[in-house]
């Protein structure tokens, strides 16, 4: 079971690579044409708030919760259950979707005035964002659809598409930005466009696999069917459970709109490096694993369901604790040689360093919410992590007063760093609370061998650390190299340090077969 679970993850990351590789391609893009100003703050937020809403409800509450319940359908009844359970929702969901486009669309700038009142006032900045967000809003619907769609696959084992859907968002931006955006007035609402495009190229990609599992039917409004109503239930407090961190971030947009301007973007771009250690293997992990909980709950397995719990937490931390060190210590060189071209200017760097460093703190526990969450909605408890998430999210609010406030109110240098530095303490306080309650309810008890586990990950981080900070050089030297002299140094860093935290683990005896065989 280990090692079908751990291709299964393999699988993921290498499909969410490809797309996290065009997402820093996309990325660049963007930094080099349009820079870090008033059109990408714009553009930033009218793309986050169907991604926030995305991830909030898709990704987020609708797939903790529906993923559970369709994987009980699959087991326990028949075909054409399932059947008729997937057009119910479909035909459910799509409709709420359709509606809350419709309303958004015509309330875009009350949305404006709520996601970034910072803007309100500046006339141009405001106009901009609120028409963007009429182009942007309609991917909401068109992604949570492919959310369904994908969440449908992954029950069934196929992994491999879902994860690979999101480049069509990549390439879709790159065309926008590059070819499409010169023929624009506004050469920036071209990638508004190209989101809208790109929610729709997205949901047709994943239309005939879901035919291939011959569970598409005609989509039927049914509020009152038994699957949809549980569903429905158990999404209302995961809505909070499993986007904490989003709503988190979502806030330091809201504040990050009342500070100098550029920090919108300079948030934007740090979130998007944390993103992709948390994306390839954080998010791989806990889509493979749900499903698999979810059927060791199905089918009255408590051990089994420890242990799978088990195996990922010991997986999280032997990738996110290098991830973290790796991305604090190279902040800089990492910034200077993805975006530092074009409009991207040698002060947009060291500010998108300071919230990177900030935010890369708190990958661990990113990654350790992707496993821990789960173990609640797999047994179909979406009130538990909703209550913790609440209490994160109070966190994440009285860490932005104390720390960021102060700041910009004394003119301290770059409090955007302060707000990254607040959704990182809340992410803790999250990850904390769901494995304190797993292990008090007795779902989660920890195998032997952590102890050890431990003190290997320590050292062998020790060890990264002094190897990058040894290799690393002048934070000037870096931004006055080319970027060939920039791409192959920061090459040969991350490839030395990787090496030599491998090495370190393994001369302390971790071998990969330990960890599969703590996972049967």
């Amino acid at each position: 079971m280990s090692r079908r679970l751990l291709k299964s993850t393999a699988v993921v990351s290498a499909m969410t690579s490809v797309s996290r590789v065009l997402g820093f391609v996309r990325d660049m893009v963007f930094a080099a044409i349009f820079g870090a100003g008033a059109g990408t703050d714009a553009f930033f937020v009218a793309f986050k708030i169907p991604n926030f809403l995305r991830r909030l409800f898709a990704e987020g509450a609708f797939s903790q919760a529906f993923v559970p319940v369709l994987s009980e359908y699959k087991t326990q009844r028949s075909h054409d259950e399932v059947k008729s359970l997937v057009a119910d929702v479909a035909g459910t969901l799509g409709g709420i979707l359709l509606l809350l486009s419709v309303v958004a669309m015509l309330a875009a700038p009350l949305l404006v005035m709520l996601f970034a009142p910072g803007f309100v006032g500046l006339e141009k900045k405001f106009a901009l964002t609120t028409e963007m967000l009429r182009v942007t809003f309609p991917y909401l619907f068109f992604i949570s659809m492919t959310a369904f769609a994908g969440g449908i696959l992954n029950s069934y084992g196929k992994f491999a598409i879902p994860a690979l859907t999101p480049v069509w968002l990549n390439i879709v931006l790159i065309v926008a930005a590059v070819w499409v955006s010169p023929h624009f007035q506004v050469p920036v609402m071209a990638l508004a466009w190209g989101v809208f495009v790109a929610g729709a190229v997205q949901l047709v990609f994943q239309v005939p696999f879901l035919w291939g599992l011959k569970l598409f039917g005609r989509p039927r409004w049914a509020w009152r069917h038994e699957g949809v109503r549980r569903i429905l239930n158990l999404m209302l407090p995961a809505i909070f459970g499993s986007s904490v961190a989003q709503i988190n971030l979502l806030l330091d947009t809201i504040i990050a709109s009342f500070l100098v301007t550029g920090s919108v973007s300079w948030l934007y771009y740090s979130d998007r490096l944390v993103e992709f250690p948390l994306g390839i293997f954080g998010v791989a992990l806990g889509t493979v694993i749900l499903p698999n909980l979810a059927q060791r709950h199905a089918e009255s397995n408590p051990d089994a369901f420890s242990s799978t719990l088990d195996w990922g937490l010991r997986w999280v931390m032997l990738i996110a604790l290098p991830a973290m060190v790796g991305l604090m210590v190279l902040a800089v060189p990492i910034i200077a040689t993805l975006f530092h071209h074009g409009a991207f200017t040698d002060n947009d760097v060291l500010m998108s360093s300071l919230s990177l460093m900030a935010m890369a703190l708190g990958l661990p526990a990113f990654m350790l919410i992707k496993v821990l969450a789960p173990g609640f909605y797999a047994r179909q408890d979406t009130r538990t992590p909703m209550l913790i998430g609440v209490r994160a999210l109070i966190t994440n609010m009285a860490f932005n007063i104390v720390i960021v406030v102060p700041m910009a109110y004394y003119g301290i240098r770059a409090p955007h760093a302060g707000l990254a530095l607040a959704t990182t303490i809340a992410a803790f306080t999250n990850a904390g609370q769901l494995f304190w309650k797993l292990h008090k309810l007795g779902v989660y008890s920890p195998q032997p061998g952590w102890r050890r586990f431990a003190i290997q990950l320590l050292v062998a981080n020790g060890v990264l650390l002094g190897v990058l900070l040894l290799g690393m050089g002048n934070h000037q030297a870096w931004l006055s190299w080319s970027a060939h002299e920039q791409l192959l140094r920061l090459g040969v860093l991350v490839a030395v340090g990787a090496a030599a935290y491998l090495l370190v683990l393994i001369v302390m005896g971790l071998r990969p077969r330990a960890l599969l065989a703590r996972h049967k």
